[in-house]
């Protein structure tokens, strides 16, 4: 079968952003739930937490042990605090019900108790239709388990770089063909991340993004992407548009960096204070 492709590209993505209304409250605009970090990897949930308040979204809630909650806190103070007892995610938040969406897996880790964790909130959402963006440890979990596919909330956006695509496909070569059967049988999308990031749709669509350079390739970048994207799938944005608008308006960010600082000269924490230029760019 012969798949269109589309360019993800101000154009295309113009007639997609939503309205926010003069007369709304922060509850009009969705709750992100986002859990990660670990002991060692506090950074990533700061970066995940940084990107989701900058998507527009009305509330993100971080889950994590108390050094990724307090650098979290010093960073960005206007996101609340979710207390995990233990040093890696070992406990599932209560009342899931109170989120549009979850972003799991930057800086996870892979400890057993993590393992277990992250399967008991794979069955929540899904049970909940919480549709969620999966990261990082949380993919290679699920690559070391494969049962754990079953219980991904339809509709959640997966975020693999290729070392990540490899060990969920089980592949060392995977074709789009392999990923289009991934997607439609889980019935997931999918941000394979790389040079012209592409966005695979769990109805067999395929995005090809326009944005984005070399400068990018820096450890935290794809935290930041599944921030974004976690924040525009609880903003409202159904999943597979707050992929293809995330990747634009994360490489356009970087895009931005790299003509002002070359591209060796900026880190991935300084691409959360450039998010907002990609929306400008869209809207103008």
């Amino acid at each position: 079968m012969e798949v269109t492709e589309h360019r993800i590209d101000p154009a295309f993505l113009r007639g997609k952003l939503l309205p926010r209304k003069e007369e709304s409250h922060k509850g009009d605009y969705g709750h992100l739930l986002i859990v990660a970090g670990c002991r060692t990897m506090p950074g990533a949930a700061v970066l995940a937490t940084g990107a989701a308040l900058r998507s527009g979204c009305g509330l993100v809630t971080l889950h994590a042990g108390a050094r990724a909650l307090q650098a979290a806190a010093n960073r960005f103070p206007s996101a609340m605090l979710s207390e995990d007892a233990g040093e890696c995610f070992s406990t599932v938040p209560g009342r899931l019900e109170r989120y549009s969406a979850i972003a799991v897996g930057p800086g996870l880790g892979q400890a057993p108790a993590t393992r277990t964790a992250l399967e008991e909130l794979l069955r929540q959402a899904r049970e909940m239709a919480v549709p969620m963006v999966l990261d990082a440890d949380a993919l290679n979990l699920i690559a070391g388990d494969p049962s754990l596919m079953e219980r991904i909330p339809a509709g959640s956006v997966l975020t693999p770089h290729l070392g990540e695509l490899r060990r969920l496909l089980g592949r060392d070569n995977p074709t789009e063909e392999d990923i289009r059967d991934f997607t439609c049988r889980f019935g997931c999308n999918m941000v394979v991340k790389g040079h012209r990031s592409r966005v695979f749709g769990a109805d067999g669509s395929r995005f090809t993004n326009t944005s984005g350079n070399a400068g990018m390739a820096k450890g935290g970048s794809g935290d930041v992407l599944t921030g974004l994207i976690g924040g525009l799938t609880a903003r409202g944005y159904s999943p597979l548009d707050a992929a293809c608008l995330g990747v634009w308006i994360h490489g356009h960010a970087g895009d931005v960096l790299t003509q002002e600082c070359t591209a060796e000269a900026y880190d991935s924490l300084d691409l959360i204070g450039q998010l907002y230029r990609g929306f400008k760019a869209i809207i103008q």
